[in-house]
């Protein structure tokens, strides 16, 4: 593989204002396709062959009316002030004129006719049926319900909104998290590099990445749907993993030019030793973000192939973009910032690490981590074991307002709803009842789910031919154990419930659709466990040519994930986050377990790669294996530590955000990229493998026979390319 690196590195920077121009075009190409298709993502989880899926089906072949996208437009008055004033009345009443006028409204539940009027008489729920679906209303839509409900609002009643599809529903996309990612990677990669060209170029190498995978992910949202925080991690992991990829060669480059390698030769030598690294690294990222597809959900299906894309986009603008512009540098890369306090303090970091690497702070750490291997072995796994204990309290559910902030129009209609009506209101289940020849069968139907635990209310709905549907409020909210409970008695008891009506009964609506989720991601995490750690095990075990890699490294990864659970659940479920980060407690999002899993065990083998692939170099040349695992974790210490900080970094940034499903995600990736790389990864893996010695790098003769070499260290291509030096000196010597 080195081999091949090489030749296209050489290529690239030998002809890299073709490449240049080629994905300058491809960027001005997508953002094209991006802003002419005007598509749009959402946040509409659903999951076929789910009973909640089947409904919306039936739904939307025999009720169209009921299978549009819904705004619930709550009403509150607040002192002596009641909604049932004869001004508020008149007011609201107005407003209800209003909406039935809108483009696109198929039905308006005024709620002085529907009685959803609070005991107390100080809120009031209208609802607002459209014809689209709810990613197809238009803003205009949106901009007419404002205008409708502004007579409301004058008369002093307040206003706020929740359902499928409402004004302000769908997340704008902020390019503020990214910003702030970015200037922290730059501070970060100056420090490191104390060189102004050599931190900007992964910078300028990832915006050409992202600006390709943006744009055609929003141009595949037109056609496909596409969940809110797939275009979230396309942009979290393009980002960080572009960084990272260009930071580990342009490293060794660098180092190249420092030791006295010219610029023509530095560039392909750099791609094919650490790009060898990256090509594993990112193939191993890319196979944990595709396995999410054996799940079997749709949604997830297409978040992990976006961020899968966004990581491969990211890999091939190292290995080609990366060169070329590394051609135009020159070796600009190489000249140093100079400090009026300490001139030259720059240099002289970058010069130890390339000539005196034994007295760098990564090499005095892992001379440490060596001599000291059992306690700090034991420390480490006590450690993460700590941190992941509160996993094992871990509730899961979907977004709802109650996750929302407290500034949010859903939080506040959320809030307002529990407070007068109870909180089964924010989650009422719809029961659809077919095969209805008359309305005096679901009398007993009726009777029958009034009569099962935690049930509030029920009451009957709209109705097309013999299509009838029930709404059964339950008394706990959309989130609630008791809710999903409620729901599996109800399809569990199906039959008797039914009677001899003739009729067929199925549970369906938002909340019946949120636990059909739930419940089919959790079934799904321990196949995608399976399925991906064995493609890795495969993966690693070619790499580094030995079983023990891909042990070592499914057993960090999972001490790994297993701490990021427990500080997720701390942060997001217990509530520890919530005067820090204003995070208001609740369940984790049921598709946040799985995620993490690909990604954080992705990101992992990533660092596992870049220094277990180091050490091996040096273990290839010495067969020194203790000294090896000291040398190798102190070569790729410095770097590994900035490629972690950086990501990390852009993961917190994504916090700024006030979406709690964006924050939870940033946070997870954050804390497991953190842990991983400096726990696990530059602590307990040089640990356990000056514990296991010459006995880690141990195989069968027939796998050596069998099984090809891919040269992940370079070791062959430089042996090559020292005998075609020697031979070109000895010919130069022949000559004269």
């Amino acid at each position: 593989m080195s081999s091949y690196l090489y030749r296209l590195a050489k290529w690239s920077s030998g002809h890299r204002r073709v490449v240049l121009a080629a994905w300058l075009l491809l960027a001005v190409v997508m953002v094209v396709l991006g802003t002419a298709s005007g598509g749009k993502t959402n946040d509409n989880f659903t999951i076929p062959g789910t009973e909640s899926e089947d409904v919306a089906t039936l739904l939307t072949r025999q009720m169209p009316a009921a299978a549009g996208g819904q705004t619930q437009i709550v009403l509150a008055t607040h002192g002596n002030a009641k909604v049932t004033d004869a001004g508020n009345v008149a007011s609201i009443g107005t407003m209800v004129t209003k909406l039935k006028a809108i483009a696109g409204v198929v039905a308006v539940g005024d709620p002085f006719q529907t009685k959803t009027i609070s005991p107390s008489g100080q809120a009031a729920i209208a609802t607002v049926q459209y014809s689209q679906t709810p990613v197809d209303v238009p803003d205009s839509t949106f901009d007419a319900v404002r205008a409708a409900v502004e007579p409301a609002q004058n008369s002093g009643v307040q206003v706020e909104y929740s359902g499928t599809a409402y004004p302000g529903w769908l997340i704008s996309v902020s390019e503020t998290p990214e910003i702030v990612g970015m200037i922290i990677a730059f501070v970060i990669l100056l420090i490191t590099f104390g060189a102004f060209v050599a931190a900007g170029l992964p910078i300028l190498n990832a915006i050409v990445g992202i600006v390709v995978t943006l744009m055609g992910v929003t141009a595949l949202a037109s056609v496909v749907s596409i969940a809110s925080a797939s275009t979230t991690v396309a942009i979290m992991l393009g980002l960080s993993c572009g960084i990272d990829y260009a930071l580990f060669i342009l490293s060794r480059h660098r180092n190249n030019l420092m030791a006295g390698m010219s610029v023509e030769d530095s560039i392909p030598l750099a791609v094919g030793t650490a790009g060898s690294s990256v090509v594993f690294a990112g193939i191993t990222v890319i196979v944990a973000l595709c396995g999410l597809a054996v799940a079997g959900i749709p949604f997830l299906t297409v978040m992990g192939l976006a961020a899968a894309a966004a990581v491969l986009i990211a890999l091939l603008v190292s290995l080609t973009l990366l060169p070329a512009l590394l051609g135009f540098a020159g070796m600009t890369v190489a000249k140093f910032l100079q400090s009026p306090l300490r001139p030259g303090r720059p240099e002289a970091i970058a010069r130890q690490a390339v000539e005196q690497p034994e007295r760098t702070a990564g090499a005095i750490w892992a001379r440490f981590v060596v001599r000291w291997r059992i306690p700090v072995l034991i420390l480490g796994i006590a450690l993460l074991a700590v941190i992941a204990a509160p996993a094992t309290q871990m509730n899961l559910g979907l977004p709802s307002g109650s996750s929302k902030p407290t500034s949010d129009t859903q939080r506040r209609a959320y809030d307002i709803v529990a407070e007068n009506f109870g909180p089964g209101y924010n989650g009422p289940l719809l029961v659809v009842v077919d095969n209805v020849t008359d309305t005096a069968q679901l009398t007993p139907i009726t009777q029958a789910l009034s009569k099962l635990p935690d049930v509030a209310g029920v009451v009957a709905g709209a109705a097309a031919g013999s299509l009838h549907t029930i709404q059964v409020v339950p008394k706990s909210g959309p989130n609630d154990p008791k809710t999903a409970d409620l729901v599996h008695a109800i399809r569990d008891q199906r039959a008797g419930i039914e009677g001899s009506t003739g009729t067929r009964i199925l549970v369906g609506g938002t909340t019946a659709s949120n636990i059909d989720v739930s419940a089919k991601l959790s079934g799904a995490l321990p196949i995608f466990l399976a399925v991906v750690v064995g493609l890795a095990f495969i993966l690693l075990t070619f790499a580094f040519r030995t079983i023990w890699v891909p042990i070592k490294s499914i057993i960090g990864f999972l001490l790994s994930v297993g701490a990021a659970f427990g500080a997720e659940v701390a942060l997001f479920q217990w509530g520890w986050g919530e005067h820090i980060f204003g995070i208001a407690p609740s369940e984790i999002i049921s598709f946040l377990p799985i995620i993490m899993l690909g990604i954080i065990f992705g990101l992992s083998s990533d660092y596992e790669v870049f220094v277990v692939s180091r050490i091996k170099e040096d273990f290839t040349r010495n067969c020194d294996a203790r000294l090896a695992v000291e040398r190798g974790t102190g070569y790729s210490a410095r770097v590994v530590t900035a490629a972690a900080l950086i990501m990390f970094a852009i993961f917190v940034a994504f916090m700024i955000n006030k979406d709690p499903t964006i924050k939870a995600i940033g946070f997870g990736f954050a804390v497991g990229v953190l842990l991983d790389a400096f726990v696990v990864r530059l602590t307990l893996v040089p640990a356990v493998m000056a514990i296991a010695d010459r006995q880690f790098w141990y195989h069968p003769q027939w796998f050596a026979k069998y099984v090809p070499d891919p040269d992940i260290e370079g070791e062959k291509l430089e042996r090559r390319l020292a005998a075609e030096g020697a031979r070109a000196e000895e010919s130069e010597a022949v000559v004269p």
